[in-house]
């Protein structure tokens, strides 16, 4: 096996000899890669080498961006002015970063007007063209026809 480490002199060592070098420093001997050829391994204190890597996995966790589903409910008939303002809120939520889902809401004999539900949601999805990408088109679940609307990757 190749043994690393403080205070070793790294190598290739057999398994007894590693024992014994580990032994002696009062440390521990941590398998770190099985899978390389041959197997590496480290002297250090197993607490400590527990710790770091908990440590590493709550950073890594706390960098992790969560996203979240913002929902944009328009009527059929929704005005210009009531559309570029929630517009302008769905622009802001791509560019943090979160899932919009848009939909017409469609109330009582409204159901009549599904294309123009349609059409509403094909000329949100093509404003948005430059923030983030339709991940479906449009389709009616019961009296509401919903899209979704995933941000650009930000490289």
């Amino acid at each position: 096996m190749r043994l690393i480490g403080d205070n070793v002199e790294p190598g290739i060592y057999s398994f007894q000899q590693a024992m014994r070098i580990a032994d002696e420093q009062n440390l521990d001997l941590v398998e770190i890669a099985a899978t390389a050829n041959p197997p590496v391994c480290r002297v250090v204190d197993y607490q400590k080498f527990l710790y770091a890597q908990k440590k590493k996995q709550k950073e890594a966790k706390a960098n992790q961006k969560k996203q979240e589903v913002k929902e944009i409910r328009f009527g059929p008939q929704t005005d210009d002015h009531d559309y570029n303002f929630k517009l302008k809120h769905a622009q802001e939520f791509l560019k943090e970063g979160n899932k919009v889902k848009a939909y017409v809401f469609f109330r009582g004999r409204s159901i009549v007007f599904k294309e123009q539900g349609e059409l509403l949601l094909a000329r949100f999805a093509a404003d948005l063209e430059e923030y983030g990408k339709p991940d479906n088109v449009p389709n009616l679940e019961g009296k509401r026809m919903i899209m979704f609307v995933s941000p650009k990757s930000q490289k």
